[in-house]
């Protein structure tokens, strides 16, 4: 059949058809394209039934499954070192779709205690509403131990915890949950598989809020987790049922925003590194919290599980005038965005008790170490001595 009325023409002609065409031809696109489609289309009803089935590969819905997500998950997993790996339309959407594919009514996860504050909500919060019960305690072997019952149904940790840049002796955590028969889920968001390979390591899940540094340019919102095929199954089922896979446009920057990550965080971890000394050795700064500072009580863990001598772009700082030093600083630092995120091209500052741990109780707060006069940097990809330069003349202003 020809479709003959110029509007008919319009539509049918140089769609989806075209990529048949396409794929004959001796030639491949350098980049992988975008694939701006809700639905695919198929000739018969017997080629629907051979992807249901897995008899053969294809796509039939974007919420199900699209090229551009599953290009973006492939390029995390071969990073990884994993089987497998899915892309979510956020960090948390990661996260909360992971622990529930894991958890049911009547279970139990036991957590560090210092986390990003809307992972530390859903669990504190919205974990009731699913009759899932969590215990908090150090990344310690004796308190895992001591707190896991025969409801517990995971361990969750952060490779590198945030804000105070603590790093848990992660071989250790996982041989304790191997021998408890309890999946470890790690978020290695600060790190990235460029410092740390949670997988490698022990963890069965690594997740991450893929916004930040697999991201790296402050330009969309993503997440991600990777593992086993098996252990991504219910990951997976949960994702599309819920919706919240990431979309094609997202998926496509996320996966040019990979192909650059270990330059990116080495040139991180290096500045990183330096402004921590410049802190570290300032008279106004009272504590400077970073894994490659030798005075950190992390720095023989993170020596020995990081990769390459890195550790990362992140680090907190207390000041020694306390609340008022803290909100003076972020208003003399012209140079350097205040923002409620990290881990962009431009270094960028934040005050956690105002955004990551806004809605902590003051307890919660004390408990995790999150001060009043603690600010977050984090270090980008400029000079380090122009950073330096900024924060000096900043400082000066308090």
């Amino acid at each position: 059949m020809t479709w003959d009325k110029f509007a008919s023409r319009l539509i049918h002609n140089g769609d989806g058809r075209f990529q048949l065409k396409l794929s004959a031809s001796a030639s491949l696109p350098e980049t992988f394209p975008v694939y701006l489609t809700s639905v695919f289309a198929f000739e018969d009803a017997e080629a629907v039934d051979d992807i249901y089935e897995k008899r053969a590969g294809g796509y039939l819905y974007s919420r199900l499954g699209s090229p551009n997500a599953d290009a973006a998950a492939a390029i995390l997993a071969a990073a990884e070192g994993s089987e497998d790996a899915l892309v979510f339309s956020s960090g948390m959407a990661a996260i909360t779709t992971a622990i529930l594919s894991l958890v049911r009514a009547g279970d139990h996860l036991v957590s560090s205690p210092v986390l990003y504050g809307g992972v530390h909500d859903f669990f504190v919060n919205e974990l009731k509403r699913f009759g899932v019960e969590v215990s908090f305690t150090g990344p310690g072997r004796e308190e895992v131990a001591g707190l896991a019952r025969p409801s517990t149904r995971l361990i969750y940790t952060e490779m590198i915890s945030n804000p105070l840049m603590e790093v848990p002796d992660l071989g250790r955590l996982a041989g304790e949950a191997r021998r408890l028969g309890i999946p470890l889920v790690v978020d290695n968001t600060f790190a990235t598989p460029a410092v740390a390979r949670a997988l490698d390591l022990g963890a069965d899940l690594a997740v991450y809020s893929a916004t930040k540094y697999l991201g790296g340019h402050s330009d969309i919102l993503a997440g991600a987790v990777t593992g086993s095929r098996e252990k991504l199954d219910g990951v997976r089922r949960l994702g599309k049922l819920y919706g919240n896979g990431l979309g094609a446009v997202d998926s496509w920057l996320l996966a040019r925003s990979l192909r650059t990550l270990d330059l990116r965080v080495g040139r991180h971890s290096e500045n990183g590194l330096k402004i921590a000394l410049f802190l570290e050795s300032h008279p106004k700064v009272e504590k400077v919290f970073y894994p490659g500072l030798a005075s950190s009580p992390s720095h023989p863990v993170a020596a020995r599980q990081f990769l390459g001598g890195r550790f990362g772009g992140m680090l907190s700082f207390n000041l020694r005038g306390g609340e008022k030093e803290a909100r003076g600083l972020i208003r003399a630092l012209a140079g350097i965005p205040f923002v409620p995120s990290l881990a962009g091209a431009a270094t960028t500052l934040s005050y956690s008790i105002k955004a990551s741990h806004r809605f902590y109780s003051p307890e919660e707060l004390a408990a995790a170490g999150v001060t009043a006069g603690q600010l977050r940097l984090s270090v980008g990809l400029e000079d380090a001595g122009d950073i330096i330069a900024v924060l000096e003349e900043g400082l000066g202003r308090i």
